[in-house]
């Protein structure tokens, strides 16, 4: 991997990539209003929307079509498989084509994908629909982080990224809350035609309102060797690898937080649905609202790398503290003090994602769509690795969760300390306006 930019000046540490790409900067007249972050925060949302709502009906999928559990599984991994597989399609397409092209291509079949779903006869048809949901569903997720580069720089981008964690973060929440609530009303069939409703509205939204963000003089104009190339030069660069490598290890925790708490909280922990319901949604409020303590109070004042550091500190700290008591240090522990552990470590994720996100792309403003994609897939992948490792000791320990969890964020400072090399101090100037300067 080349060493760059391991200068302490301004003009020394500007992102080599971003030099050798000679793009424009964002314009400070080039901001998003309320209903385009609304609508940004939606296209992050429709993944967890479409993986979550659909988790109360597995059982009733299994005996509607005749399928054993799983075979059912299947369409939970396809789906995320084909999330992670989108986003490396996707993310360079909309660099060499513009941004709303393929988002607008990728929704609209995100629509056909899910009506079909709907109507699947078997389970194996189920699956392939779902991969195809996953395929196009990716195209929000990476367009989105996309166009958010386009349109902002340096702290604007980290407020920004903060923001849509209000957003979509709320979506893992009531998710399966909606799921539940259809049920009540229809069977499995209606959460997919649900989804096809909300994804027709907001593809009406972002052919009405999301205008192109990527003029002409800053697409790419190659075929797949450039893209290759593209993504070659994105990975060499030390740096932009280091905080794709934290991002990825972070979110495997998180992960393993979200399959395992289930088994942790009720199986070992004896505690009801309501009680596990209600953790989950106090731990997933409490990283939105220190995602936006992050991004109101912090950043401008604080350097991003700072934020990082102490951050990524604190799940180690958290995943420490749970592998210790889950393990028996601590004697006999109950659940509350298990929950804070898991409160503290989710919390802390508001400050690790939204830098993680702006540091990355702070180095990439004329390949966002591909660096978007290396982020966004590299997540999923690392996620799906780190789901079933949570319960390699079975269902009657927090042991491997912990274990699991604590060795993502080891992992993840290491590389945040052996490759981001955060006490290297650097500026990157904002919006391409002398004296607006953003400490990294």
């Amino acid at each position: 991997m080349t060493d760059a930019g391991t200068g302490t000046a301004a003009n020394q540490d500007l992102p080599p990539i971003a030099e050798r790409g000679a793009v424009a900067a964002p314009t400070a007249s080039r901001r998003t209003g309320l209903l385009v972050t609304l609508v940004l925060g939606g296209l992050t949302a429709v993944p967890p929307l479409s993986m979550d709502m659909y988790l109360p009906a597995l059982p009733e999928v299994t005996t509607s079509l005749h399928s054993p559990a799983a075979t059912v599984q299947l369409t939970l991994t396809t789906c995320l498989a084909g999330m992670a597989l989108g986003q490396m399609i996707v993310g360079p397409m909309s660099d060499k084509w513009g941004r709303r092209r393929p988002l607008l291509a990728g929704m609209v079949i995100y629509v056909l994908a899910t009506a079909l779903c709907a109507i699947a006869t078997n389970v194996e048809i189920l699956i392939a629909f779902r991969l195809l949901q996953g395929l196009a569903g990716a195209a929000g997720i990476v367009i989105a982080r996309a166009v958010v580069r386009d349109l902002y720089d340096g702290v604007a981008m980290a407020r920004f990224f903060s923001t849509l964690m209000l957003i979509s973060g709320v979506a893992p929440v009531v998710a399966p809350l909606i799921g539940g609530q259809i049920l009540q009303v229809t069977d499995w069939r209606g959460v997919f035609a649900v989804l096809t409703v909300v994804g027709v509205l907001l593809t009406t939204v972002v052919w009405r309102t999301l205008h192109e963000t990527l003029p002409p003089e800053r697409r790419h104009s190659g075929g797949l060797g450039q893209t290759l190339r593209t993504m070659r030069d994105l990975l060499a660069d030390r740096a932009f690898s280091g905080y794709l490598l934290v991002g990825a290890f972070a979110f495997a925790a998180l992960f393993a937080y979200i399959s395992a708490s289930p088994f942790v909280i009720q199986e070992i922990y004896g505690a009801s649905p309501q009680t596990f319901s209600l953790l989950f949604g106090v731990n997933s409020v409490g990283l939105v609202l220190v995602g936006q303590l992050n991004g109101k109070v912090l950043v401008g004042r604080v350097s991003l790398n700072r934020v990082l550091g102490v951050g990524l500190t604190l799940v180690a700290l958290a995943a420490a503290a749970l592998l210790l008591m889950s393990s028996g240090v601590f004697g006999t522990v109950g659940l509350w003090p298990m929950a804070a552990g898991l409160f503290v470590l989710m919390s802390s994720m508001g400050l690790v994602m939204p830098s993680t996100n702006t540091l990355a792309l702070l180095r990439t403003p004329h390949a966002a769509g591909s660096a978007s994609a290396l982020l966004g897939t590299s997540t999923f992948l690392l996620g799906s690795v780190a789901s079933p490792l949570v319960g390699i000791a079975g269902e009657h320990t927090a042991v491997p969760m912990a274990v699991v969890q604590l060795g993502c964020a080891v992992l993840a400072l290491v590389s945040f300390l052996g490759m981001c090399r955060p006490w290297q101090r650097r500026e990157v100037t904002d919006g391409g306006t002398e004296g607006e300067r953003t400490v990294l």
